[in-house]
Formats: structure tokens, C-alpha cells, sequence
């Protein structure tokens, strides 16, 4: 075979099936790494929810060691970061303080009601708010939140303005009073108090949407509580996140909102 016959036979040679196979292998491999990766960045998230419920609760309770007060519900507030309007009693009617929008980055802030309640009636509607910003104010959690809702009338959440973010995506926190609830087709019985909510952002409500999928939820229950999603300090709603009274583990939809019971 001459030079030039030799030449145009090895232009024209096809792959080996070894080189196949080494390259199924690496493609293989390349794929299988980022499944792995999205896989350890999504546990990452939903481990960082219980880090995050930690933190809050323990700037909380700082909180009430240094101020004798809830955070939100504390009734001499603009004493130490002065007051936003007129009065300075949040109570959501007075036309002057709660109804006004501080400015992003503003420590100006207005009063609780005292009633250890945060939000969850008309006299402190927007303590729910100042929650996050008597907290802020005080250097007890990073970022400034604005303390009230962005509009008039109603408890609107809205992520890094009134409430802290999640590092689970498109997730954060707020904190709502309950009170104690029986025979509700939405909630398990049992008493509520002050919850930390986590879920996702919601039209003219507080965090309302869903966050998790059920096997989400249910490993974090377990892992911080009895993994029942109607007993303990972990609770979710009775909707497709649960089946009964298990977690509905089957469901791979984004389905449930989960409730701490802080103990306040």
C-alpha cells in the first residue's frame, strides 16, 4: 500500500467501540456529577432551614433578655430607635405610624402593644413586621427590614423588604400569632401561639404559598421533632402536603408550608 492509500485510510477510520465506551464513560460521568451536585445543593437548602429557624429563635430570645419585650410586640420601642409618624403606637388604625412605609434602611419604628402577641389582630396588625425590624435594629440578625406592610390594609409579605430570605429559592420567614384552633378544616388542632412561617410569598398575605415537597418537610420534621405534620413544634397545613396524618411522601410536588411553634 502506498503513502497516500495508507493516509486516505486513516482520515476515513471510524471510532473503535473502546472509544466509544470512553466516551459514553466520561459523558456518563460528566451527567452523573451534576445530578450529584444539584442533589448536595438542594440538601444544602433544606438543612440551612434549620439553621435559619436556630437563628431566629435565638435572636429572639436575646432579644427578651436585653428588652424584657417581644420583638414587634415591644411597647417602648421608638424610646431606643425613635418613631416613624406620629404617635408611635402600631396598632394599624391611628393613620400616622403603622400605615406609612419607612424607608428601606430606616431604624425609625413604632411601638407594640404589649400583649405578647405578635400580629394576628386588629390592635397589632403590623407587629407581625416590626418583628423583623426590632430585630434588625437591635443587631441581632443581618439585613434591614422596612416593619410594615408595602400596602395599607393588609399583611403583605414581601421577601428582603418586611421579611428576611431563605436560602432555599424564592422561600423566607415571617412571624404570625394563632391562637389556639379546634375543629378547623385547614389546621390540626392544638395551640399555636407565636410561629415562625416558612413558605413562599403570597398576593396580599403573609408567606402563604408552599416551599417544600413532602419528603422535604418530613425530614426536617423528623430531624427537629417527632415527624408527625400535626403534632410537636412542627406542624404543616392539612392540604396535599399530608395524607391523613402522615406527610404524603408519594407527592414529588413543592406542596408545604411549615409552622415552628416558638414557644412565645
Amino acid at each position: 500500500m502506498n503513502d497516500y492509500a495508507e493516509a486516505d485510510l486513516k482520515m476515513h477510520r471510524g471510532f473503535t467501540l473502546v472509544e466509544l465506551s470512553i466516551v459514553l464513560v466520561i459523558v456518563g460521568l460528566l451527567v452523573g456529577g451534576v445530578v450529584a451536585g444539584k442533589m448536595l445543593i438542594h440538601s444544602a437548602e433544606i438543612r440551612a432551614v434549620t439553621t435559619e429557624f436556630n437563628r431566629y429563635k435565638t435572636a429572639t430570645d436575646s432579644f427578651r433578655d436585653k428588652y424584657r419585650a417581644l420583638p414587634g410586640d415591644m411597647p417602648n420601642a421608638v424610646q431606643y430607635w425613635g418613631t416613624y409618624g406620629g404617635g408611635g403606637t402600631d396598632n394599624g388604625l391611628d393613620g400616622t405610624c403603622s400605615l406609612l412605609t419607612v424607608g428601606s434602611g430606616s431604624v425609625a419604628t413604632c411601638n407594640g402593644n404589649g400583649d405578647r402577641r405578635i400580629a394576628g389582630e386588629v390592635s397589632g396588625w403590623y407587629e407581625q413586621f416590626r418583628y423583623w425590624q426590632h430585630l434588625s435594629n437591635a443587631g441581632l440578625i443581618e439585613g434591614s427590614y422596612t416593619g410594615v406592610s408595602p400596602v395599607v390594609g393588609y399583611e403583605t409579605s414581601t421577601i428582603g423588604v418586611n421579611i428576611p430570605a431563605s436560602k432555599v429559592n424564592s422561600a423566607g420567614w415571617t412571624m404570625h400569632y394563632f391562637p389556639p384552633i379546634s375543629g378547623d378544616a385547614s389546621f390540626y388542632d392544638g395551640s399555636y401561639g407565636n410561629i415562625l412561617v416558612f413558605g413562599e410569598e403570597a398576593t396580599g398575605s403573609y408567606i402563604f404559598n408552599p416551599a417544600l415537597r413532602p419528603e422535604d418537610a418530613y425530614n426536617l420534621d423528623r430531624k427537629m421533632d417527632d415527624g408527625s405534620p400535626g403534632t410537636g413544634n412542627v406542624v404543616t397545613y392539612k392540604d396535599d402536603c399530608v395524607s391523613g396524618d402522615a406527610y404524603a411522601l408519594s407527592n414529588q410536588a413543592k406542596d408545604c408550608i411549615l409552622l415552628f411553634r416558638t414557644g412565645y
